[in-house]
């Protein structure tokens, strides 16, 4: 098996952990978020930590034996990032952002007209940065 077959086959087996869009209560951590980003797509997921939230999103170009990319981000609330991908001159390019307020990850897909997805965590105390 290939390093982009591992890597997509973990990416959809992360993602099979939630479902891909937000419901009700929102996702936990760690199940996954598809990601798609037009020719390149992954899973992005986050993790609770002493220092905020790790936010970790692997993306890979469909169709191609492409290495992967993974992204990691410590987001703090009210902090945010963006992922995107550039396309010609006077087309806006495809991006998600995550975006993270008090104790909600926010995964806002720019290049469709949909509704943000939640990723939320319920913390038993609250969390402390």
């Amino acid at each position: 098996m290939t390093i982009r077959q591992t890597t997509l086959a973990a990416a959809f087996a992360l993602a099979a952990v939630g479902p891909a869009h937000a419901h009700a209560e929102g996702l936990k951590p760690l199940q996954g978020q598809v990601i798609d980003l037009g020719d390149v797509s992954g899973v992005a997921y986050y993790t609770v930590e002493r220092d905020g939230f790790r936010v970790v999103a692997t993306l890979a170009k469909k169709d191609e034996d492409a290495v992967p990319v993974r992204v990691v981000v410590m987001l703090a609330p009210g902090q945010s990032m963006t992922l995107s991908i550039p396309h010609e001159v006077g087309i806006p390019p495809d991006a998600v952002d995550l975006i993270r307020r008090a104790d909600t990850v926010l995964v806002h897909n720019k290049a469709a007209a949909r509704a943000d997805t939640v990723l939320v965590h319920k913390a038993d105390a609250p969390v402390t940065n």
